[in-house]
């Protein structure tokens, strides 16, 4: 695979470890089809070679970024909240939400994690409509806009 992109994701773990994700030049395959190579080192399962396939160049690179993204978060480190992306410039870096809306009572559940557990949040903290849950450690779990219609961002709804 000749490598055009990579990025090294830490492991929370004790030792901290380290998740590589490797993404090669996209080829034409004799069918004519192109592939897009792609590898994950470090997460359990997926330290070997793997490739998406689209009709062109640009949609097997389009394919690639969203079946790793869909590997990163769909994988135990990233449910059990291990994954970190340490190097963030300016402090900033895309993150992952999940978004409930319950139109019929306008409330909307914006998670920073895939799956809360039952008593996760140890801290609310109500200001207006709107509820922040803190987990044990202070990390911000989620947010719960009661007034959904005029809080939720457009670009939130689903």
């Amino acid at each position: 695979m000749y490598e055009i992109a990579r990025r090294t994701l830490t492991l929370a773990t004790e030792p901290p470890g380290e998740v590589i994700v490797a993404v090669g030049l996209p080829v034409e395959e004799p069918t004519g089809e192109w592939s897009c190579p792609y590898r994950i080192d470090g997460l359990a399962g997926w330290e070997h070679e793997r490739k998406v396939t689209g009709v062109d160049a640009l949609q097997a690179l389009e394919l690639v970024l969203v079946m790793v993204r869909a590997a990163l978060a769909g994988s135990p480190e990233f449910k059990e909240g291990l994954l970190r992306w340490d190097e963030e410039p300016g402090g900033r870096r895309a993150q992952t939400v999940h978004v409930s809306w319950d139109k019929n009572v306008d409330v909307a559940y914006i998670a920073f994690k895939s799956e809360l557990v039952p008593g996760e949040a140890v801290r609310h903290e109500t200001v207006d409509d709107i509820v922040l849950d803190y987990g044990d450690s202070g990390e911000l779990l989620g947010v719960e806009l009661l007034n959904a219609t005029t809080l939720l961002p457009s670009e939130l709804r689903v």
